[in-house]
């Protein structure tokens, strides 16, 4: 992939085939959302990766629609890029960045794999970087997990942050309120349909480095009921082994963005 392509540009086509100017390749993955695919350009060769998602109802075009919206909107080296998106009346193919190194998550439950204080620390300065750069854009993620940090390879640090789906407009100000997120991440005032704003995601951040400093998670519960009660009760530590050698700088970090607020 050529590099310069990740900024051009996104461009939207409604009277174009994808079939036209890309391959289609093996699959990559999928989910409720649809089907990834690896794919190459026909014409300079390129690979990248193609989101093919059904659009059979007028809510899942919205939905889409609002997606390739957020995504023309960021251009982070820590972020996802959407180069462009083929339309017609029964899909959407998104064309986007190619990331082949695995999730976050992996690098976090891999039996194989010690993660260092320093390495934590080059993770969340990307996350922190590019959770900036949306903000600053006037976006929240809202979906902020380590499975939706994407390794760029199997051995190195670099990484970007996926999946817009879930992904809002937003400005201080604005009156806002959702309902849905993962509950290991998600922060009280969403588990209370409270107004959310920038500091919503940043508590997710926060549970990230969290469970990147010790491989746990400060909220889990035996089931999905239990882990959103332990996030309103708020109540998390330290007393782990896991955070015997972690520094006071780190745990300081956390503290800082795992602020609880009575609703």
């Amino acid at each position: 992939m050529d590099t310069t392509d990740a900024f051009k540009e996104f461009v939207l086509h409604d009277s174009k085939n994808f079939e036209d100017d890309y391959d289609l390749n093996e699959v990559l993955g999928s989910g409720k959302f649809g089907t990834v695919y690896k794919c190459r350009n026909k014409q300079d060769g390129n690979v990248w990766a193609a989101k093919i998602i059904k659009t059979l109802r007028s809510k899942d075009k919205d939905a889409v629609k609002r997606e390739l919206d957020i995504m023309s909107r960021l251009k982070h080296s820590t972020l996802l890029r959407c180069l462009e998106a083929y339309q017609t009346h029964r899909k959407t193919i998104m064309v986007m960045e190619c990331i082949t190194g695995g999730e976050l998550f992996e690098r976090i439950t891999g039996d194989d794999i010690t993660l260092t204080e320093g390495d934590c620390i080059s993770f969340m300065r990307q996350i922190c970087t590019g959770v900036s750069h949306m903000h600053q854009n006037h976006i929240l993620h809202l979906d902020l997990k380590p499975e939706n940090i994407m390794c760029l390879d199997n051995t190195g640090y670099d990484i970007k942050i996926i999946d817009f789906g879930l992904a809002q407009r937003f400005k201080e100000g604005d009156h806002l309120k959702v309902m849905f997120g993962t509950p290991e991440f998600v922060a009280p005032e969403i588990v209370r349909y409270e107004e959310i704003g920038f500091g919503t995601d940043m508590w997710a951040v926060g549970v990230i480095c969290y469970t990147l400093l010790s491989g746990l998670s400060p909220f889990m519960g035996d089931d999905d009921n239990e882990t959103l009660n332990n996030v309103t009760e708020g109540f998390w530590d330290f007393e782990d082994e896991s955070f015997d050698d972690i520094s006071k700088d780190a745990k300081k970090f956390v503290e800082q963005l795992l602020v609880f607020k009575k609703g």
